[in-house]
């Protein structure tokens, strides 16, 4: 009977296997509210700032996180690749040959003999047959390992594009600060000449010009801390980016935190639940609970018997010449069948740590949704109340520069002192910085927005 080494290979594959002794994967329910409460609307759309969206284009193509996290990707892919490769048999082909010379004592004839062997086999080794579903789930888990990188690059770069738009919305507000305490210092510089000057001609006290001289120092030191700032952010900024950016992108203009540079959407009122589960981070722990489901019936497998198959054909003359001449066929059947009989209790112990890995899983996976919930929760509870404070700040200014034109005003006529002209100053000019800070608090919520709702609102992003 002659067996080719095509029918083997066939034969062996027709013996597939028909279980699998992973638990049955079921999507766990949420363990948040069916929706998060939105108490205001949002803004409607609005466009990105362009020089925000090049800094942003930059980002992606040269930040080396980013970088990284692709490399992960590719990685996973081809880690994939190896586990999904043992599903099939590896089949090689070999040949050989051997040249020996035996001793004249050892034979017959009393005289020495060369002989030679050839040969040539195709075949594979030690494939198993799945029966039981073991290769199948490490497959399983190696896909589901593939996915949970890919998501997780995807949350890599939507944190990115995050840092990238806060740091950058913070250069923009530095330098609206260091432009300010500029300002401040100019007119700061000419109230104290003027004063200098009225006091040569005897008409303010010392006191007066000395109160005068501590407002300028002040604007000054303020200056040079806010030119420090800016620089530093500039750095921060570039560094994320990983790569030198054009002066004109440094330098966005300074209405630029009182613009909106991020677009934002209609939030539905309520925001179902389910929304957040297209977040990254929670589509990553499902895919882990997946993998580690998979692994559990890895791990029953290793109960049962397993099978594996090894076989070869070809040829074999003791000659070159005739090696592929009829009647030189060889081949070789040898399956071998493993039985589990005693192994100290380590299939079972492995069985229960696959177990508890899945509920580690389950447990990640429920809380990373909790989380996710918090997180929307608390960046909309914020965002319904930026408008109100805004305003009010707004007002603030306006009232405090009034308190300082009054102020100065009473001071050259004679009724207050100078000190009042001095706590309206210092009034205004902090009311004007936090004015900064919270046009820029209110920029990074709606980055906050972007980035806890998965990177997109109702299908958009920013």
């Amino acid at each position: 009977m002659k067996y080719t080494a095509l029918t083997l290979l066939v034969a062996s594959l027709t013996l597939t296997g028909c279980m699998n002794l992973a638990p049955a994967y079921t999507q766990p329910a949420a363990p948040v509210p069916d929706a998060v409460s939105v108490d205001a609307a949002t803004d409607p759309v609005q466009a990105t700032a362009p020089a925000l969206q090049q800094v942003l284009a930059l980002a992606l193509s040269h930040n080396r996180d980013l970088k990284i996290a692709w490399a992960n990707i590719e990685k996973a892919r081809a880690q994939y690749g190896v586990q999904r490769a043992d599903q099939l048999p590896t089949v090689a082909a070999s040949g050989q040959a051997s040249r020996s010379q035996s001793s004249a004592a050892l034979n017959a004839s009393g005289q020495s003999a060369i002989g030679s062997q050839w040969g040539a086999q195709i075949g594979f080794t030690s494939y198993e047959i799945d029966f039981w579903g073991r290769v199948r789930n490490l497959n399983e888990a190696a896909l589901q390992q593939f996915w949970q990188t890919t998501v997780n690059q995807r949350s890599v770069e939507i944190t990115l594009l995050a840092d990238v738009a806060n740091a950058w919305l913070t250069l923009a507000a530095n330098q609206a600060r260091l432009q300010l305490a500029q300002d401040t210092l100019t007119a700061r510089r000419k109230a104290f000449e003027l004063t200098q000057r009225t006091h040569a001609l005897g008409a303010t006290s010392g006191l007066v010009l000395a109160q005068n001289q501590t407002t300028v120092d002040s604007a000054r030191a303020d200056v040079a801390s806010f030119a420090s700032q800016v620089q530093q952010s500039r750095n921060a900024l570039q560094l994320l980016v990983g790569t030198a950016l054009p002066a004109e992108l440094l330098a966005p203009p300074l209405d630029s935190a009182m613009v909106p540079a991020a677009a934002l959407l209609d939030v539905p009122t309520p925001l179902p639940s389910s929304r957040l589960l297209a977040r990254p981070d929670i589509q990553a722990a499902e895919h882990g609970l997946r993998a580690a489901t998979a692994n559990i019936g890895a791990a029953r497998a290793a109960l049962f018997p397993s099978i594996s198959l090894t076989a070869a054909a070809g040829s074999a003359s003791r000659d070159l010449s005739g090696l592929w001449e009829g009647g030189n066929s060889v081949w070789s059947f040898a399956p071998q069948i493993r039985l589990p009989i005693f192994d100290g209790g380590r299939n079972q112990a492995n069985i229960r740590i696959a177990e508890a890995n899945q509920q580690l899983a389950l447990a990640q996976y429920e809380k990373t949704v909790q989380i996710a919930f918090r997180e929307v929760a608390d960046a909309l509870a914020e965002r319904s109340h930026w408008t109100e404070r805004l305003d009010a700040q707004t007002s603030l200014v306006a009232a405090t520069q009034k308190a300082l034109t009054l102020s100065e005003a009473r001071f050259q006529s004679g009724v207050d002192n100078y000190l009042s002209v001095l706590d309206a100053q210092r009034s205004l000019y902090a009311a004007q910085q936090t004015h900064i800070t919270l046009r820029l608090a209110e920029q990074a919520n709606r980055i906050t927005l972007y980035k806890v709702l998965g990177g997109s609102r109702s299908g958009s992003g920013t």
